[in-house]
């Protein structure tokens, strides 16, 4: 398997990693807060004013985020790996779970042997 860090691979290549370092929903759980939190300040910031909450909400959604990785998977966040497809990710992943197909992908991605090197193996 090619290494997730490459661009070039493209999200689909990166969507299993990273739900696999999501497998507890508690970690999942915090992320979406964290999102929708980050969103409304930024767009608050943007649309009101004043413009650090802006700078706020990007600090809120990866504050509220990234602990939970530490907190319940015992793993790296994904930002680390791969920034730019991990914020795709957590739109995504809030996405299914927003529209009730998030359990599907959930299933098919828990039975995927170690990703990548990363340490990320089924439960």
């Amino acid at each position: 398997m090619a290494e997730v860090t490459e661009a070039r691979s493209g999200f689909a290549h990166f969507w299993p990693y990273y739900l696999r370092a999501h497998m507890d929903p508690r970690t999942r759980a915090f992320h979406y807060v964290g999102t929708i939190a980050g969103v409304v300040l930024v767009l608050i910031g943007l649309l009101a004013g004043p413009w650090w909450l802006m700078v706020l909400g990007v600090l809120a959604g990866y504050g509220i985020a990234v602990p939970s990785h530490l907190m319940f998977e015992g793993n790296r966040p994904a930002t680390l790996v791969n920034p730019h497809w991990s914020l795709v990710g957590d739109f995504y992943m809030l996405g299914l779970f927003l529209t009730g197909r998030l359990h599907a992908e959930l299933g098919r991605v828990a039975v995927l042997r170690d990703l990548a090197g990363h340490g990320i193996r089924p439960i």
